[in-house]
């Protein structure tokens, strides 16, 4: 019989294995953490320039974002309480799985927002851009990693949450 989500594999890792996917998981957590609190905390952080700034075939969609200040206002808060809520849930190891699709999901936007292509140039700084590959796709890759493994029910408060569950299907 096939194992769950939940108890799948969870004996069956070294522990160095163990190690490294919990500390993928609180590294990226950590990063997301970080870039939400910093935006918060600068009073003069918009999106809107990097809106304007975005390029690829959906730069029409997200430099209409920007046209609205109403708009640019509600994406600033997503943006800055998406990396928050992520980056914390992702340290603590809480909702792993539906908290990893999230961030897939706000990488995938950054991604397609300014996608590292050869006839692109950007007025904002290009650090860790490179051909197709750039830290926001290897992000979201780390991040499809820890999802696919357990790594909130190895380490985390979804094993201490889901443990009357875990221990049902053992």
């Amino acid at each position: 019989m096939g194992k769950n989500i939940y108890s799948a594999g969870i004996t069956n890792y070294s522990t160095t294995q163990t190690i490294f996917l919990q500390l993928l998981r609180i590294v990226i957590g950590w990063h997301l953490l970080y870039e939400g609190l910093a935006k918060l905390f600068n009073p003069s952080w918009s999106s809107e320039s990097y809106l304007m700034d975005s390029g690829g075939i959906f730069a029409g969609f997200f430099q209409s974002l920007a046209s609205n200040p109403d708009v640019v206002n509600v994406v600033d808060l997503l943006n800055i309480w998406g990396l928050i809520l992520i980056g914390s849930a992702l340290i603590i190891g809480l909702l792993v799985r539906p908290v990893s699709i999230a961030g897939i999901g706000l990488l995938a936007l950054y991604y397609l927002s300014h996608p590292p292509l050869l006839f692109h140039t950007y007025s904002m700084p290009a650090e860790g851009n490179y051909f197709i590959v750039d830290k926001n796709l290897v992000e979201l890759v780390s991040l499809y990693i820890v999802y696919i493994f357990p790594t909130g029910f190895i380490a985390g408060l979804d094993r201490i949450i889901f443990r009357n569950k875990i221990n049902k299907t053992d």
